[in-house]
């Protein structure tokens, strides 16, 4: 089964984004899963409160958002209240199995291979080395969330303008253009600034020592 085969908190990390859950909620989320571990079955706002630095009022604020949008539940076990992360957990191995459906129609796709190959040349040559094996995950990604590769590229060339060559940068001006483009269509977006706090604060508060920080250098 994927459950059994993909690790949750890395599929949380690759897809938290895409869910609209803001780094503070993934922290939450994060600790939850952590205490329930360790053998914590009813997870309150009192007891997070001792593991972490957030005000136990921002914790009620966020275990109530994590509810009310179906990503945690409080459910009945041998007559016992439980927490309960499985809505999430649903949710991503859902994500998984649409982008590993996706994914095998795009590398089947000449146009989508074109368009990344392209990309990837531009990458190399503007940055005067090859891509790693982390790097091409990461232009696949944006290409696979509907980024065009003119698009991609301009944000490259928009970054090394600014001095910037990590693709953090990269990644931060697509999103300010998605967000813009939002706002000049519908007036709004859903697009969170929550989302361009910086990841590695969000897993040293988190304490995850199970990730391998191998990440671009810093902006």
């Amino acid at each position: 089964m994927i459950s059994e085969a993909v690790d949750f908190r890395f599929l949380l990390l690759e897809n938290y984004k895409k869910l609209r859950i803001s780094e503070d909620e993934l922290v939450i989320i994060f600790m939850i899963d952590h205490l329930v571990t360790q053998g914590n079955p009813f997870i309150t706002a009192d007891l997070l409160s001792l593991k972490m630095s957030l005000d136990i009022k921002k914790i009620d604020e966020l275990i109530a958002n994590l509810l009310t949008r179906g990503l945690m539940e409080y459910t009945s076990l041998n007559g016992k209240t439980v927490t309960s992360l499985n809505p999430l957990k649903e949710k991503l191995y859902r994500e998984f199995e649409i982008s590993i459906s996706k994914e095998n129609e795009r590398k089947g796709d000449p146009k989508v291979n074109e368009e990344l190959n392209n990309i990837y040349e531009t990458f190399e040559k503007q940055l005067n080395r090859q891509l790693s094996p982390l790097e091409i995950s990461h232009i696949r990604e944006w290409v696979s969330l509907g980024y065009s590769d003119d698009m991609i590229i301009n944000a490259l060339k928009e970054a090394l303008s600014q001095g910037k060559k990590s693709l953090r940068s990269v990644d931060k001006i697509l999103l300010s253009w998605a967000k813009r483009e939002e706002l000049e269509v519908e007036g709004k977006t859903a697009i969170d600034d929550e989302w361009t706090k910086n990841l590695e604060e969000t897993i040293r508060i988190a304490k995850t020592p199970w990730l391998d920080d191998d990440d671009d250098d810093d902006d």
